[in-house]
This record gives structure tokens, sequence and C-alpha cells, in this order.
């Protein structure tokens, strides 16, 4: 069961990172509203995935 959780928690982490990368695609082409919030919401919800990645695999290697 963890192991699922922690696959899909890798997923969705690279799903949110793609979600940046075009957000900030788009500011660098001109078509998006940069102070929307969304950057920084991602970059939030990334690292708050990435801290539980880390202490579910900290938790596994005992």
């Amino acid at each position: 069961m963890r192991n699922k959780y922690l696959v899909h928690l890798y997923a969705k982490r690279v799903e949110l990172e793609s979600k940046l990368e075009l957000h900030i695609a788009r500011y660098c082409f001109g078509e998006g509203d940069v102070d929307d919030g969304t950057e920084a919401e991602l970059r939030q919800r990334i690292t708050e995935i990435s801290d539980e990645i880390a202490v579910l695999e900290s938790e596994h290697s005992y």
C-alpha cells in the first residue's frame, strides 16, 4: 500500500513540475499573468509532496 502511495506521489510531483515549467514558459513568451499566484502555489505543493516522499522513503529504509 505504501509503495502505491509513494508511486502516486512521484507521479503527482512530476505532473506539478510540468505544470510549473509550462507556467514559466508562458511567462517567457508573454502569454500569462505571472502575478496570479500560480507559480508560488505550484512550488509550495511540489515542496510539500517532496517532503512527504522524503518521510516515506526514510521510513521505508529501516
